[in-house]
């Protein structure tokens, strides 16, 4: 798969679709590969008109990883005495570098989990680049929001794997807990998931930088009434590690954006609703072309 050197570092990226039709940018979540973004339902984005772009971001999958900012101490930071590596709005301007690096001006951003976080980052502080801002299982930033359930923050706060292997069976655990009462855990094809991410790139560390990231942002409640970009905001209504109340809490403050909950949904992205998520997004990228009001 191609690379693209995108502000200073390296970035593994995927494109699907038609390159004459629209761009739409997916930005992942905590410790994911851009394989987090199924394959078949990048194809049908691509369908539903779309050029499609998914990549890994900083720290994980193939793109660069920041090895000389050393391991994180979860330690310090849970005693309040947090060290970031980087920060999300970092992590914006290495999308804003790979839409530049792709020679395109801007794009309809799509983030899901810490995917969000960033996706908002992308439409505050780069102006222009957001033709439309999808939010998925996101929110505000740490202490603006609802915080995870209990077993939300167990998860969270896991010790990282020692192996792949452990990898494997961590990640299988995670998907069990994470998924909402309207779908039923497949071992089979989550193992084969989390098999084909440990294959592709194994950086725990990573992981961890990204999380500190996250415990690091700065507020962004206030600015996010500033933008006047279409927005939908999509969540979960059984979200233990980003309760539905945090993307009540952005919808709210987004002017005009569309909250769509869906019943039965935890942290994550069923097949069963993609046809929803997949036409709100539609519908939303439609509003682009429409001037918008302030």
């Amino acid at each position: 798969m191609p690379k693209a050197r995108a502000n200073g570092i390296d970035i593994e990226y995927e494109e699907f679709g038609d390159p004459k039709a629209a761009p739409l940018l997916l930005v992942t979540g905590l410790g994911a590969q851009m394989i987090s973004w199924d394959d078949a339902f990048c194809e049908q984005l691509a369908a539903a008109g779309f050029h499609v772009f998914r990549f890994d971001n900083r720290d994980s999958g193939l793109s660069t990883r920041m090895e000389a900012a050393g391991p994180p101490d979860m330690a310090a930071a849970l005693r309040g005495e947090p060290h970031p590596a980087y920060a999300l709005d970092d992590m914006a301007a290495d999308s804003a570098g790979l839409l530049d690096a792709l020679g395109i001006d801007s794009a309809h951003i799509v983030g899901a989990s810490m995917g969000g976080f960033i996706a908002q980052l992308i439409a505050i502080n780069h102006p222009g680049r957001a033709l439309s801002l999808t939010s998925i299982m996101s929110g505000p930033s740490r202490g603006e929001g609802v915080s995870p359930t209990p077993e939300g923050s167990a998860l969270l706060f896991r010790q990282p794997p020692s192996d792949p292997e452990a990898s494997i069976e961590m990640a299988l655990a995670g998907r069990q807990a994470l998924l909402g009462s309207g779908d039923p855990f497949d071992e089979a094809i989550e193992r084969a998931k989390a098999t084909r991410a440990v294959k592709r790139a194994y950086y725990p560390v990573g992981t961890g930088r990204q999380l500190l990231a996250i415990l690091t942002a700065h507020p962004r409640l206030e600015r996010l009434r500033s933008l006047r970009v279409p927005t939908l905001v999509i969540h979960g209504q059984d979200d233990i590690l980003v309760p539905i109340e945090n993307g009540r809490i952005v919808a709210a403050a987004v002017p005009g954006a569309r909250l769509l909950e869906l019943e039965g949904m935890g942290h994550d992205i069923p097949k069963r609703v993609w046809p929803q998520v997949i036409d709100a997004i539609v519908e939303t990228a439609r509003k682009a072309s429409v001037p918008q009001p302030g």
